[in-house]
């Protein structure tokens, strides 16, 4: 950390072009620039979309062809980059996916460049071998393939086999209750954890939605506590209030340079930055997995009313309820199909 200020200090000016060249630690260099720019010394930039740019020049590097690397530059360029180019801000999530896609994308263009075949020469045997010879993320070819198709780069016949929905596990409901209770009774968690955990098990809420809560979303009062979730605000009966009156009450870095005003409910330890989602994940899992629990949850919920509402009261697509409400087996689900066939 010393060696990089030291550089900084002697820099003729602080630019974000200047802390990207200077020797050091990416650790360091993220999170003295994300003191710069919630002090107002720099400028903000969507630093996901700037690592993922440089990423992804190495990663062309590691094509086999300059035929298919022209492939992978256009698939980034004009696919990729153009959706994260369309965001406000590229959430964590579609970083981690544009690289993994990527990756798969060059591994799979390899592969045919090993079996010396083209991306124009592409059969439907080749794929299929590719898909059963490998691990099971050589899937997330079905990102590529269909762009291919678009650009009239490849048959426009090629298929790949549909992931099959509703198979992944989830907490049953003693699983659930049982998670709560140790949640909300032990002190297994941290208070911000605890919080979190609570939104996941009683409201079947994604982490990538909960660790962008601010306190704007959030009401702590002497009697009552709330949380906005989609577009209803839902309120903590006691003992589920707790962690987040703990929160408010002490909400964590606080008292440090990297918050000067931030109104993340969960704040991170990046400076200007909620926590991330793998973060918040990795130590949840201890307690349970925060898949399976929301999983658990939403097909608990179902049996409770009808999709639209459910949906709309939680931020959910009504055809992401309808799935969970049709494998749930609910009475309302059943009323649905039954009124399909009617029609």
């Amino acid at each position: 950390m010393s060696a990089f200020l030291k550089d900084l200090a002697m820099a003729p000016a602080i630019t974000h072009e200047k802390l990207d060249q200077l020797p050091g630690p990416d650790r360091t260099r993220n999170y003295i620039r994300g003191l710069l720019v919630e002090h107002g010394a720099l400028p903000r930039r969507d630093e996901l979309a700037v690592r993922y740019d440089q990423w992804a020049t190495g990663a062309l590097e590691r094509v086999s062809s300059d035929e298919h690397r022209d492939v992978v530059r256009r698939y980034i360029r004009w696919h990729l980059q153009r959706r994260m180019n369309q965001l406000e801000t590229v959430p964590q999530g579609t970083f981690l996916r544009s690289k993994q896609t990527t990756t798969v994308a060059i591994e799979f263009l390899n592969w045919l460049h090993d079996h010396g075949t083209t991306l124009a020469e592409l059969r439907q045997e080749h794929l299929d071998a590719w898909l059963a010879d490998g691990p099971s993320t050589r899937r997330f070819v079905d990102r590529f393939v269909p762009w291919a198709i678009k650009c009239r780069l490849v048959d426009p016949d090629l298929t790949i086999a549909p992931h099959r929905r509703g198979t992944s596990p989830k907490l049953s409901k003693p699983e659930q209750d049982a998670a709560v209770e140790r949640v909300v009774h032990t002190d297994e968690l941290t208070g911000r954890d605890r919080a979190a955990a609570v939104l996941v098990l009683v409201f079947g809420q994604h982490i990538e939605d909960v660790i962008k809560l601010t306190w704007d979303d959030v009401t702590v009062t002497d009697d009552l506590v709330t949380v906005r979730l989609g577009e209803t605000e839902f309120a903590l009966p006691s003992p589920l209030d707790q962690p987040l009156r703990q929160l408010a009450a002490t909400p964590g870095n606080d008292l440090t340079a990297s918050h000067p005003n931030s109104n993340w409910v969960f704040r991170g330890y990046r400076p200007g930055s909620h926590i991330q989602g793998s973060s918040l994940r990795s130590r949840l899992k201890s307690v349970f997995s925060t898949r399976a629990a929301r999983l658990g949850t939403l097909h608990e919920l179902t049996k409770l009313g009808p999709v639209p509402i459910i949906a709309d009261a939680l931020g959910y697509h009504p055809s992401t309820i309808e799935r969970h409400a049709i494998g749930s087996a609910s009475v309302y689900s059943q009323y649905v199909a039954a009124k399909r066939e009617l029609a």
